[in-house]
């Protein structure tokens, strides 16, 4: 799918619209992203869950 010139003017003016629109949102999150301690266990649990359940598949197949 290919878009027309407006369009693609008109979807890079919405694009740069939200981001201006959500700046200061998202400079605050960094912010406190910055000072919050590091938490490996919690991100490391669901994605070691996720890679079992590939495996469980893949074996019953």
């Amino acid at each position: 799918m290919e878009f027309s010139l407006w369009e693609s003017l008109l979807l890079g003016v919405m694009v740069l619209g939200i981001i201006f629109w959500m700046r200061p949102g998202i400079k605050a999150s960094m912010n406190v992203s910055r000072n919050a301690k590091s938490d490996w266990v919690g991100l490391l649990i669901p994605i070691g869950f996720v890679i079992m359940f590939v495996f469980f598949l893949v074996a019953m197949v």
